[in-house]
């Protein structure tokens, strides 16, 4: 393979069990001759495939070198990754990619155009049946930049850049747009970033967690959920506590924080989870907030991991910005959650309030069961501010305060009217959502 490919082959080294790489097609050369370019001919043109074993895991990895032509993409580079994926698709493994590219081969022209778009519609096509993990390890720019956004799972090396646009060509920006932390902070395009040592042993977890096999699970399905209590405003919080051997994967964390996704294992079941989290002590549904979550349900559905809503919310984020997307935001969310074919649980935990709740996975969206806690307040409106608006007659708002929240606002009289199906201690949670999912299993 030549010095020049260790970088490339180090990456994919520090992925893999110990010896499982063997590597494929690594004779090929560009067959372009134009400016001299068969003067240049390098061994694998600038790109390392072929298969190897994460904890026993079958998967297919390209990894691309920019020492070699620039990493840049050709009509043969383009025809490695494409037979990997070809491979991976026939026995159903998921396909990861090292991207570091200088971006299309200049000297192959329409060629190496048509190349990079052919890539895409492979990724595209396969998306939903194979699962596709991209690491931007180096460059990544311009149109190869759909790569990773169409991605079920993306990841970003620190001191890797990812753009459409370089961040010195656009018109008054002060920002470094292609950096990873704005990737993960604000354009939510990356789930997990770090060192390639914290970037890979991300990668293996997910991996751990797809295909969604079975596995026998090594925490007790009995064991009691602790402090639950105190973690009613965070879903992240309960999903780590209630998650076999606590451990819980956070995607897109960064991101629109106010909502949760990620994987756990519940008796040795992959179950994604989808939940609100307080932001300076507000339960709300944003926009992207929303987005995010649609998109995650989207995902699970594709790969028929079940879903856990975490559910506190009381209202929607509101300013004018919110007003221009919202709408489109929550019938996203919404279709997503009607159309999704998987078993779907909702856990109320604290609040849930009007038609935000409706939106996140209630009885009526479709959620198979709902659960919640004894002291969750459900209903359509909070009792302070329902009193404000029945008081208006001159009645005695502290009363009908104290009435609202007794007879419409609460998880006992939603249960009564067969919105929730089980009202549950913080302490059994775990064992009772296990046993809902097990039901369908």
């Amino acid at each position: 393979m030549g010095n020049d490919l260790n970088q490339a082959q180090a990456r994919i080294n520090a992925l893999l069990d110990d010896n499982s790489f063997v590597e494929l097609q690594s004779l090929v050369v560009a067959r372009n001759t134009d400016f001299n370019l068969d003067a240049k001919k390098e061994p694998s043109d600038g790109v390392i495939i072929g298969h190897g074993l994460v904890d026993g895991t079958l998967v297919f990895v390209f990894s691309q070198n920019a020492e070699v032509l620039g990493g840049t993409i050709g009509e043969m580079h383009a025809k490695k990754i494409l037979s990997l994926y070809d491979m991976a698709l026939k026995v159903g493994a998921p396909v990861i990619g090292f991207i570091d590219c200088g971006g299309v081969r200049l000297q192959e022209s329409f060629d190496a155009l048509e190349s990079l778009g052919a890539v895409i519609e492979r990724a595209a096509d396969v998306k939903g049946v194979i699962p596709q993990l991209i690491c931007v390890a180096g460059q990544c720019g311009g149109g190869l930049s759909v790569l990773p956004a169409i991605a079920d799972f993306t990841f970003m090396v620190d001191g890797a850049s990812l753009f459409v646009n370089s961040p010195d060509t656009i018109t008054g920006n002060d920002k470094d747009t292609s950096s990873a932390k704005f990737q993960f902070e604000e354009a939510g395009t990356v789930d997990m970033y770090g060192s390639l040592e914290e970037v890979v042993a991300s990668m293996r977890q997910v991996i751990s967690m797809i295909p969604n096999d079975i596995v026998e699970a090594t925490d007790d399905l009995n064991r009691a959920s602790e402090g639950l209590e105190s973690k009613v405003s965070d879903a992240a919080a309960i999903a780590t506590e209630i998650a076999d051997n606590r451990e819980f994967i956070e995607l897109k964390a960064g991101y629109a924080k106010e909502m949760v996704t990620g994987l756990i294992k519940l008796d040795g079941v992959t179950i994604g989870v989808v939940g609100n989290r307080e932001v300076d002590g507000e339960a709300y549904l944003s926009a992207i907030g929303c987005e995010k979550a649609a998109d995650f349900v989207e995902l699970c559905d594709m790969y028929e991991i079940p879903v856990l809503s975490i559910t506190n919310v009381a209202a929607f984020k509101s300013c004018t910005c919110q007003e221009k997307r919202l709408p489109r935001a929550l019938a996203q969310l919404s279709q997503r959650f009607v159309d999704a074919s998987i078993p779907k649980i909702n856990l109320i935990t604290k609040q849930a309030y009007g038609s935000a709740y409706v939106l996140m996975n209630s009885k009526s969206l479709g959620a198979d069961l709902v659960y919640a806690f004894e002291n969750a307040s459900v209903g359509a409106m909070e009792a302070s501010k329902a009193a404000r608006i029945l008081s208006d007659n001159g009645t005695d708002a502290a009363a009908i305060e104290k009435d609202y929240a007794q007879l419409q606002d609460s998880a006992l009289t939603a249960a009564a009217h067969g919105h929730i199906d089980r009202i549950v201690s913080t302490a059994d949670a775990r064992k009772y959502i296990i046993a809902g999912f097990e039901m369908f299993f």
